[in-house]
């Protein structure tokens, strides 16, 4: 089967992850840099794609518990890829707890639903997340205020960010994008996706020339930073696969002390 008529035979959901998964691809062979970290998500989110399609259209309840039996076949799917494939600690988390249950994952989606937490939790359910997102059912426990700081469908913490100019509006628009369901939501221009400081004088922004749609938007208060993509530079970005491209950003930003709020799709 065709990339192209794989993807049309898909639900919403799978559609999505398999762009993502195609965007990793077309940026590789002009990455040498990158190439590893975007061979790993192209392949994680191809084997999260077939979890989606292989629940959507089935009725979910939103309740982790209640959906996990008909999850388990495509979970494992995920985890023997997660342990062949990714980076050390992925792969070694995955090792660890195959065959060992589902109690980690239903601990997790019951709290406080963060990759910096259990990053393989994360990849795991993401399929689920963005199948409810696209059927329209709530996840139960419910998602967050809508307060810009966690994603108001899942709950789950951003954890990339991007400006986009809309029609009407003037300037670039700032969203922040969801790890888990995949979901955007508008938010200020100025204030700490973590910590929701507002003062601008405690609000730094750090950019590279080597990365001209890039920057890290961090909080001197609590530390932490996201990562922003500029899609008026190159509209075609997808922002959690180009995200990859500028990794040396992340770990210039972990020697100055910053803390990024959710690892990305390499973990860093």
């Amino acid at each position: 089967m065709t990339s192209t008529s794989r993807s049309a035979a898909r639900g919403r959901a799978a559609e999505e992850l398999e762009r993502r998964a195609g965007r990793a691809d077309a940026l590789a062979p002009a990455s040498p840099s990158a190439q590893e970290p975007l061979a790993f998500a192209a392949g994680l989110y191809r084997a999260q794609a077939d979890l989606a399609a292989a629940i959507e259209g089935v009725p979910l309840a939103g309740a982790l518990e209640a959906d996990l039996e008909r999850l388990a076949g495509e979970l494992d799917g995920i985890m023997r890829y997660a342990a062949a494939k990714g980076p050390p600690g992925l792969s070694g988390d995955a090792r660890a707890r195959a065959g060992g249950g589902w109690a980690g994952l239903l601990e997790w989606w019951r709290g406080g639903r963060s990759g910096r937490d259990d990053y393989l939790s994360r990849a795991l359910l993401r399929p689920y997340a963005g199948a409810l997102a696209a059927a329209g059912v709530r996840p139960e426990p419910g998602g967050a205020d809508a307060a810009g700081s966690r994603c108001p469908f899942c709950g789950a913490p951003p954890w990339i960010g991007w400006r986009r100019a809309e029609a009407g509006e003037s300037g670039a628009q700032r969203f922040l994008g969801c790890g888990l369901c995949g979901g955007e939501w508008n938010v200020n221009r100025i204030r700490c996706a973590a910590c929701e400081q507002e003062d601008p004088h405690k609000l730094a922004v750090f950019h590279s020339e080597r990365y001209p749609a890039v920057r890290l938007e961090a909080c001197e208060v609590c530390r932490r930073y996201v990562k922003s993509i500029d899609l008026t530079v190159d509209a075609r970005a997808i922002p959690e696969v180009d995200d990859l491209l500028s990794l040396a950003m992340d770990l210039w930003a972990s020697d100055q002390g910053y803390t990024r709020l959710e690892p990305s799709i390499a973990g860093i």
